[in-house]
């Protein structure tokens, strides 16, 4: 009899321990059970009957930078192989169009000198400010001599001659013709500077925040600078203009007769001129914008097409000049090819 009571008393505190869970899971349920009942209850109306926690967590974004995007399976395919491509060029972006992914950025945020990369500016400003584009506009003697001076690229065009302003936007960007950025300037602000104002709250508007021009032409100015993730996004911007991008895909232009040239002019597209394929396997290079001072190396905007997406890729800094081989080219096709 002794031996039973012990072993009564022995459970005794154990009993009393479950009677306290159990109210104490009472209480916590009586509080808590009937919000977590309708949080998850919620969750599986919207998931169309499938009820799980995992349901009620928040979708998580991938952030490696301000203009990167969650990447798909193929985007990663396509990063690992842009990885292994091995650069001439110092600065270099490339972005898909349609959902603005960065794919492959190498120093896309380090100050360069943009060279003639900058009339991609002067062109979107002039088409934007001129109504008609087909008004001529003289191009007054004062604009070339100090151009002459400067060694610029011209596009061929004389003293005095009047041209419709939409034979100087080709001028600007095939053959890079220093004479056509001025004249566009002159008949767009009345002078150089003040065009160049225009150019400067043109790229404070997108954002360029590290942007800054003093000429329409990218001749060397050590306060002429940008980088190439804020040429991507001036690209990307005036590529939505009609006018500019026929102009930047053209590979050549021929100008209307003129009273200095009655048969006109015929431009190539100084991109065109260096690239011996266009076509590289499923990649299709459509245009592109040249650039080069020794300051800047040899630079190149351009745009593809990649199993019917479209691309487009800046460089800059390649070593060599219009004498060697033209190593920025040499990248945008390496980089093209290696998109799947």
């Amino acid at each position: 009899m002794s031996h039973n009571r012990k072993r009564k008393s022995g459970c005794l505190p154990v009993l009393l321990l479950a009677v306290a869970l159990v109210l104490i899971y009472n209480v916590v349920a009586t509080l808590f059970g009937g919000q977590l009942f309708q949080t998850l209850n919620r969750n599986h109306s919207a998931s169309g009957g499938q009820s799980s926690l995992s349901s009620a967590m928040p979708d998580l974004v991938m952030e490696s930078g301000t203009d990167s995007k969650p990447q798909s399976e193929s985007d990663s395919e396509d990063t690992i192989a842009l990885n292994a491509v091995s650069l001439h060029s110092t600065s270099a972006i490339l972005v898909r169009l349609g959902d603005n992914s960065a794919l492959l950025k190498k120093q896309s945020e380090q100050k360069i000198y943009p060279a003639s990369l900058t009339k991609m500016m002067t062109a979107i400003v002039a088409i934007e400010k001129l109504p008609n584009l087909q008004k001529k506009i003289n191009l007054q003697a004062f604009i070339f001599q100090p151009l002459y001076k400067e060694n610029a690229s011209m596009a061929g065009f004389q003293p005095g001659e009047e041209v419709p302003a939409i034979d100087l936007l080709y001028g600007a960007l095939l053959p890079s013709g220093a004479e056509c950025c001025i004249g566009l300037a002159d008949a767009v602000s009345g002078s150089e500077q003040s065009f160049v104002d225009e150019m400067n709250q043109k790229a404070e508007e997108l954002g360029m925040s590290q942007t800054h021009f003093v000429n329409p032409t990218g001749l060397q100015d050590k306060n002429h600078y940008t980088t190439v993730r804020d040429l991507s996004v001036l690209l990307q911007y005036a590529l939505q203009n009609q006018t500019f991008r026929k102009i930047f895909v053209s590979s050549r232009h021929s100008t209307a007769p003129t009273n200095k040239h009655p048969d006109g002019i015929t431009f190539n597209s100084t991109l065109f001129q260096n690239l011996k394929n266009p076509e590289s396997g499923k990649a299709e290079i459509l245009g592109g914008k040249t650039g080069y001072t020794e300051e800047a190396g040899l630079c190149l905007a351009s745009l593809a097409q990649v199993n019917g997406k479209e691309y487009i890729l800046v460089t800059a800094g390649a070593k060599g000049d219009h004498t060697t081989e033209q190593f920025d080219i040499d990248d945008a096709v390496a980089v093209y090819h290696k998109l799947k």
